[in-house]
């Protein structure tokens, strides 16, 4: 058995090799007798934590990880579901879509809070509020921005100082950023105005957090709007010119969610790490977090996005192709 995982391993690095990812690592190579082949949008750096505890507990399966976009997954997901076991993901849309299309396996037998899973498809498994990052000695001397409205105003007193220095999504290459933007559109006419005050001022349009926050550390820009609080924090600890801002208008923040592919061959492994995906957060072993664990008192507080129904309805292609060109309007000033 030992030797047929091996090959399987091989046969599945090969694949691997012949396309592009972010990153790809093995856990526990050659030690199980099941191999899961996951498809997430989490840094390896903040996930592997996670894994090496999952087969540390569980040596008999191995973990290849391949991380990649979110709108990525969904798209690679979608064309082949049996090449992957899992996929994780921050787009809370699109993977309540894959679980909604019948992508994902029903798990019946895991246990977790009605609010943070879809119809025993989908689970949630952190909540991560979306955050403005900015760099504090842009701001020496004047106030940092606590909400949108302050942004927009100081961005307006000093555009030379900010011009070509200001980050966001590319929310037409972003399933995170366009989940995002689409909220805060529906929150708060706020964010159709701080766009095209971003877009004045030639905003750097990004595809991952992971960008933005090591541009905000070399100075390539000062201020970055929308990102991921978990990826920040680290950078934040280690760099204290960043200081991170929730805004106080209305918050923003995503849950994290993951699900096992219908034509998963590893249904048993799978439904083990999803298991222990959503009880790992409730144990208190002293293990240090690289990912904020899911708290339904955070959820109320924050106003975390839902997985609801509504979530599906700026996929629709003509409303997605609205928001899209409203967005390129605002932001892309040609």
């Amino acid at each position: 058995m030992r030797y047929t995982l091996v090959l399987a391993l091989i046969s599945l690095s090969a694949a691997a090799g012949a396309q592009e990812w972010e990153d790809r690592q093995l856990f526990n190579e050659g030690g199980g007798d099941s191999a899961l082949r996951i498809i997430s949008s989490t840094d390896t750096n903040l996930f592997a934590p996670l894994i090496e505890t999952f087969v540390t507990r569980n040596p008999d399966v191995a973990v290849e990880y391949l991380v990649t976009g979110t709108a990525d997954i969904d798209r690679r997901f979608r064309a082949s579901p049996g090449d992957f076991d899992i996929a994780i993901s921050s787009a809370m849309d699109l993977q309540l879509k894959l679980a909604n299309d019948g992508f994902a396996l029903p798990l019946e037998d895991i246990e977790h809070p009605a609010w943070a899973e879809w119809r025993k498809s989908l689970f949630a498994f952190t909540s991560e509020p979306a955050a403005i990052v900015v760099n504090r000695e842009a701001f020496d001397g004047h106030p940092i921005p606590q909400s949108r409205q302050e942004l927009i105003e100081a961005l307006r007193a000093r555009p030379e100082i900010f011009h070509d220095r200001i980050g966001t999504y590319d929310v037409r290459r972003s399933g995170l950023g366009y989940l995002f933007a689409t909220q805060d559109a529906r929150a708060s006419e706020t964010f159709w105005r701080l766009m095209e005050v971003m877009g004045a001022l030639d905003a750097r349009l990004y595809s991952s957090s992971s960008q933005m926050i090591e541009d905000l550390s070399n100075g390539t820009i000062i201020v970055a709007y929308n990102v991921l609080g978990s990826y920040a924090e680290p950078r934040a600890a280690r760099d204290d010119v960043l200081e991170i801002v929730l805004p106080s208008d209305f918050p923003t923040t995503m849950m994290r969610t993951a699900l096992v592919s219908q034509e998963t061959t590893q249904a048993g492994a799978a439904e083990a790490f999803i298991q222990f995906l959503v009880s790992y957060q409730w144990e208190d072993d002293g293990e240090a977090r690289t990912l904020p664990p899911l708290s339904e008192e955070d959820a109320i507080e924050r106003a975390t996005i839902g997985l609801e129904p509504a979530l599906l309805a700026f996929l629709d292609t003509l409303k997605r192709d609205k928001f899209l060109t409203e967005w390129e309007n605002a932001l892309i000033q040609d």
